[in-house]
């Protein structure tokens, strides 16, 4: 495909959002600078056996990231007695938010979301391969940027098929894309080698992501699509110690951009 979006070839790179505090309580973001997080928040259930939107939410605002990819969302179900989770976090931390369900479940839905201090321009869930439950990759597009976020099947073939379809989702963009998520993949497996021909890794994998109480495996991730148009620099790139919020770890990176 030539182009997801037709405007990602219409504007020339700018990034615009800036964060209104600090970084992790060390330094404000550069107009150049962005803070992404990804963090799989098993629907804000954690280790405790404790639904706590608010532990999540506090979660976020001390990172301070201006975007956020979060996966395992309830919407309106029976498990969350009828509460949506990312309206909950939403609210919680002040952020506008985008939402790409890819399952019905329990009397809702079930997905994926985006947080952003940034007002959406649009999304879209596109549907990936998971044959023990469907998987999709919700694209929100911005101003200045375009942010994927997705959770990979369970299924080895699945997830390498998902990879070669987001690679064949983007082409070189005049807007930055990025691609957040739980892959459900080890660094040197082969969905994330293919990923990885088109996209290059901003965290260090070699930093674990999960268990949460125990972390002794990376599958979160974040990337930046390939291009002759920008150049990224990873100022830093942390995975935050949080054991009881979720059986995941926050992921941040702060990505410097240059055209």
């Amino acid at each position: 495909m030539a182009c997801l979006f037709g405007s990602l070839c219409l504007f020339f790179f700018t990034i615009s959002a800036t964060s209104s505090g600090q970084i992790t309580n060390e330094k404000r973001t550069k107009k150049n600078e962005i803070l992404i997080l990804t963090y799989n928040v098993r629907n804000c259930h954690g280790l405790d056996d404790s639904t706590n939107y608010q532990r999540v939410a506090d979660i976020i605002i001390r990172i301070n990231p201006q975007i956020v990819a979060i996966q395992e969302l309830d919407s309106a179900t029976l498990r969350s007695n009828g509460m949506v989770a990312l309206n909950e976090l939403a609210v919680r931390t002040g952020m506008y938010s985008a939402y790409g369900p890819t399952i019905n479940y329990l009397g809702g839905k079930y997905g994926n979301g985006v947080l952003c201090k940034e007002k959406p321009l649009s999304w879209k869930s596109v549907p990936l391969p998971g044959r023990e439950e469907k998987r999709s990759l919700l694209i929100v597009e911005f101003e200045d940027y375009i942010f994927c976020c997705t959770h990979f099947s369970l299924n080895a073939e699945d997830r390498l098929k998902s990879s070669e379809i987001i690679n064949e989702l983007f082409n070189e963009s005049i807007k930055p894309v990025f691609l957040a998520g739980d892959l459900n993949s080890l660094p040197d497996s082969d969905p994330v080698k293919n990923i990885q021909k088109k996209w290059l890794m901003l965290n260090n994998s070699l930093n674990q992501t999960i268990p949460a109480d125990y972390p002794r495996r990376c599958i979160d991730y974040i990337f930046a699509l390939k291009n002759t148009k920008h150049s990224y620099k990873v100022e830093k790139t942390m995975v935050e110690k949080e054991p009881l919020a979720s059986d995941h770890l926050p992921v941040w990176v702060l990505v410097n951009i240059k055209k």
